[in-house]
């Protein structure tokens, strides 16, 4: 949601009005919350190992067919934009049926399967990174569309309770947490030296809270989108996967230590954490190798030597692609002038 999210500011900042179709996960708080409207088909995602669930998620998406295409006759939009998640699948379908142009957006480092379905009949392809044998015609690289960063540190700081010179090591893995990142953190860093904020989600923050820490240890479950974005102007250095967020972290110039998670999809997180650390932004861990010895070892060397954080932060910097909201936002305002 966050990419669609940091689009629909673009749009609503250059007077567009702009409509939400979701299912009933996060997009049922972080929509609203916004101030945008949702209207809602019911989906589900993919499942790949169960053929059972499978087949439920095709009815799923086949029955929500005729809803979507009944909400775009509706809304009546100049143009749709595709997040590329199982939603939109049959809103996709629907704006295509009715000849209504569709862009789509990419934010991991291969194709999903719904964009896969859909980008032959796309006006435009929007992607987080190039890919193979998608350039050119309708593909054009963007980058990751994401919320403007904060740029005041000292404001951010004081917000998020961290004192002027500390060094803060920022800690996350998502809205339910990674736990693999969650034990070695808590175990790593219950005592440090230095100030530490660790996200760690909803399904492990019960367990982790019941666990001595030091007074610099900061856990907490969740953090919205702005005060995501405080963390990271706050930190020194994160500990993450490496999800769509590290556009967020490239934005925010922050050196990184990625922990790629082995199941996503296609292995995409793998090919993100090699663009940051290709690019000398971040170290990479398998997650089979992570432990708290090691993620403390790893830490401590990097807060320890300046000139290789302060090298790490340019490099991050020099990966950002700030204007990717605003490009992609362009794209939906050409399609629906033409």
């Amino acid at each position: 949601m966050v990419p669609a999210l940091a689009v629909a500011e673009a749009l609503r900042a250059e007077g567009a009005e702009v409509a939400f179709i979701g299912g009933g996960r996060a997009e049922a708080q972080l929509v609203p919350a916004a101030g945008f409207p949702l209207h809602t088909i019911s989906v589900e995602g993919l499942h790949r190992s169960n053929p059972l669930r499978a087949v439920r998620a095709l009815t799923l998406a086949a029955a929500a067919l005729p809803r979507a295409r009944s909400l775009l006759a509706k809304l009546a939009p100049d143009a749709v934009m595709g997040g590329g998640g199982y939603v939109a699948g049959p809103v996709g379908m629907a704006a295509l049926s009715l000849r209504i142009p569709l862009i789509l957006t990419e934010a991991d480092s291969h194709l999903g399967l719904t964009n896969r379905m859909l980008a032959p009949f796309a006006r435009s392809v929007c992607l987080a990174f190039p890919l193979a044998g998608r350039d050119g015609g309708r593909y054009r690289v963007t980058g990751r569309p994401i919320p403007p960063p904060q740029r005041d540190r000292l404001a951010a700081r004081r917000r998020m309770d961290v004192a002027p010179e500390e060094a803060c090591v920022l800690i996350f893995g998502g809205s339910l947490g990674a736990r693999s990142i969650n034990l070695a953190a808590v175990e790593a860093f219950a005592g440090a030296p230095f100030h530490v904020l660790h996200v760690c989600g909803r399904r492990d923050y019960a367990e982790l809270a019941a666990r001595g820490r030091g007074h610099g240890y900061d856990l907490r479950e969740y953090l919205d989108l702005a005060d995501f974005a405080d963390a990271l102007a706050a930190a020194d250095l994160v500990v993450a996967r490496a999800g769509g967020s590290v556009f967020e972290i490239a934005a925010h110039g922050v050196p990184a230590i990625l922990v790629p998670y082995p199941h996503a999809a296609g292995d995409h997180q793998s090919a993100n954490a090699r663009w940051m650390s290709e690019a000398g932004a971040a170290i990479s861990i398998p997650d089979r190798e992570l432990s708290g010895p090691r993620l403390g070892v790893e830490v401590a060397e990097l807060l320890a030597d300046g000139a290789r954080l302060a090298a790490m932060a340019s490099a991050a910097a020099r990966l950002a692609r700030p204007d990717a909201a605003r490009e992609v936002a362009g794209e939906l305002l050409r399609a629906a002038a033409r």
